[in-house]
């Protein structure tokens, strides 16, 4: 069972933020902020890599009903072209932060690098999804909102299997990108080198 700790300082509202989809070759990138009630516990809470989809799928919507104030937002491709997807990544959470219903006192940030605004104060956690209560439940809700939308846009797109394999650089997606081109939800601004020189 995974030990994450409940908050950074007792007594403030820490939000935890985090991102889901920043290695796919498509679609969106979502970032999700989540205050969670200091004493919020769930034995199935993990970093959303480590759990299983059963146990993300489970996990969501009760967070969703017990946390203090959460908000998932999308970067779309189009924009990770324009802002890199680290910029795209970090400019989510900002995004999800704003929306809050529950202004937090301090941000707790998943990753090594993050841009002050609007005055919080904050700290990057490495590994924080599996360190922070806040962080992995920010990351189940971003994981779980991402892959719903991608079994959405599997339907619109369905040569490229994104019910499967989420976006990801699968054999499977590659080949399907060789043999049908490059759709609108395609990000253009990195690949991997299978696709060179033909379509980049």
């Amino acid at each position: 069972m995974p030990k994450l700790l409940p908050y950074l300082e007792a007594g403030r509202r820490e939000a935890g933020c985090d991102e889901a989809g920043r290695g796919p070759l498509a679609g969106p990138v979502y970032a999700a902020a989540v205050i969670l009630p200091p004493d919020f516990f769930h034995p199935l809470l993990d970093d959303s890599k480590r759990m299983s989809e059963k146990a993300r799928e489970e996990l969501r919507p009760i967070i969703e009903r017990e946390a203090l104030a959460w908000a998932v937002e999308a970067v779309s491709a189009a924009e990770i072209d324009r802002l890199n997807i680290l910029g795209a990544s970090l400019e989510g959470m900002r995004r999800a932060v704003r929306r809050l219903d529950v202004r937090p006192d301090f941000l707790l940030i998943d990753g090594n690098r993050f841009k002050p605004f609007n005055g919080y104060p904050y700290r990057t956690v490495v590994h924080g999804d599996a360190t922070y209560a806040s962080i992995a439940a920010a990351s189940v809700l971003a994981k779980t909102w991402r892959d719903e939308r991608m079994r959405e846009l599997a339907r619109q797109y369905p040569e490229y299997g994104w019910e499967h394999n989420m976006g990801y650089p699968t054999p499977g997606h590659i080949a399907a990108i060789k043999e049908h081109g490059l759709c609108p939800e395609h990000r253009r601004s990195f690949h991997p080198k299978e696709l060179e020189p033909t379509l980049f």
